[in-house]
């Protein structure tokens, strides 16, 4: 082979080690600043959809441009200027200002941009934040407010919410554009309301923060759980939230990795893991924040959902579950707030204390075909009790209800185990 002949080849496999890194880079930063981007964009005008589509454009700019000229020592500030930019050459339009007329595009000055002259990457998580406090404004529906802040502020594509919340897909895409429009149609300001409004706003906003842990966005809902907590002072249910996150994330080593070559992590069940390996820092973290939220005389969901998480971390302590403990906060929390996930632990709870029949007994007051915590429960109640015959098809349809590969096979394995 000639040097003319390699040195194409060469090239081409420098070529696509700058387009991976680029790539790579940019996916990084989707990850873990899509939304803090779009809230810095959309704050000067209120017009969500408008602030993605510049990002999503200013993305593809990136993928372009970054495999030649080299990632830049600070992705989100170039991405973040190039959307800019964009937004300002919209707002310059005639055709922009004819078809939507935003108050910054009436001005035809420089002036008329100079909010943007101030946005600093650096100071996101107090925009994002905001943000989350827009999208639960009265004006608003209710029900779309967590979505909108789980896609808008925290980046998750509309089929993954979805999925969460058990809504079909399209109705869900449907949802979250009429909500964007409806911002931008009702100017609805981008600034966090004063301590008046936020009782009122502040449920929703805790719910899109939980979202983000559940839909296994962890570290970045510990941080904004805190912050937020620390932000509104004394709010008991966001320091119970704070609690609640940071306490589940001290245990979160339910997965032990195979050597490569294997199926992947497994699953191990929170009463079979070994305490020892769970985050002590974390869990005194976690402590002094329930203690925070403890001083309301009236505990919230969070506070008691916190306190279960405190009872299991416990363990590390004691070396042992304090299930009557665990029976009383689950009563309590069925008081409260009910759902099919507080009955369903309730009932395993129950199972636990006064035997697997007992536990049955209250399960079969819950309706919930679909719900796949039910059909694990089921399951591992009637192994106890042993009804193997009844246990196995209950493991085989948890299985298939789950859409973690790893829970389901943890699944499958009791399911055989039972035969």
């Amino acid at each position: 082979m000639t040097p003319d002949a390699v040195r194409p080849a060469a090239m081409d496999k420098a070529a696509a080690a700058a387009a991976d890194q680029a790539n790579r880079a940019a996916e990084r930063v989707a990850r873990g600043a899509y939304g803090r981007l779009v809230a810095l964009l959309a704050a000067p005008a209120g017009d969500l959809a408008l602030a993605e589509d510049a990002l999503a454009a200013a993305f593809e700019r990136a993928l372009t441009t970054w495999p030649e000229a080299g990632v830049p020592d600070n992705p989100e500030g170039w991405l973040l200027t190039v959307a800019r930019n964009r937004l300002r050459d919209i707002w310059k339009s005639a055709a922009h200002r004819t078809s939507a007329p935003l108050e910054a595009a009436a001005d035809t000055g420089a002036d008329a941009y100079a909010p943007f002259d101030a946005l600093d990457p650096d100071a996101i998580p107090d925009q994002r934040l905001g943000l989350l406090f827009v999208c639960a404004h009265p004006g608003i529906d209710a029900a779309i407010r967590t979505p909108l802040m789980l896609q808008t502020v925290l980046g998750f594509e509309a089929a993954r919410i979805a999925t969460a919340l058990a809504v079909p897909p399209k109705a869900m895409a449907q949802r979250l554009v009429r909500a964007k429009r409806k911002i931008k149609d009702a100017r609805i300001p981008f600034v966090v309301p004063d301590r008046q409004a936020m009782p009122e706003r502040l449920p929703p906003v805790l719910e899109a923060v939980y979202g983000a842990y559940a839909i296994d966005r962890c570290d970045e809902a510990q941080y904004l759980a805190v912050t937020l907590a620390a932000l509104l002072g004394e709010e008991p249910e966001a320091w119970g939230l704070a609690a609640l996150v940071t306490l589940s994330l001290s245990r979160k080593n339910e997965r032990s990795f195979s050597p490569p070559g294997g199926e992947g992590a497994a699953f191990v069940p929170l009463d079979e893991q070994d305490p020892a390996s769970w985050n002590a820092e974390m869990i005194a973290e976690g402590e002094s924040y329930l203690a925070r939220a403890q001083k309301a005389a009236t505990p919230g969901r969070f506070q008691l959902e916190a306190a279960i998480q405190a009872v299991h971390c416990d363990r590390a302590r004691t070396g042992r579950t304090d299930w009557p403990a665990l029976r009383i906060l689950y009563t309590a929390l069925n008081l409260i707030e009910p759902s099919l996930g507080s009955r369903v632990a309730l009932a395993a709870v129950t199972g636990r204390i006064d035997g697997p029949d007992a536990g049955l007994a209250l399960l079969d007051e819950v309706a919930a075909e679909d719900f796949q915590p039910y059909h694990a429960t089921r399951a591992d109640l009637l192994a106890r009790a042993g009804r193997k015959a009844e246990a196995r098809p209950a493991y085989g349809r948890a299985a298939a209800l789950s859409d973690d590969p790893a829970v389901a096979r943890y699944l499958r394995t009791r399911e055989r185990a039972v035969s």
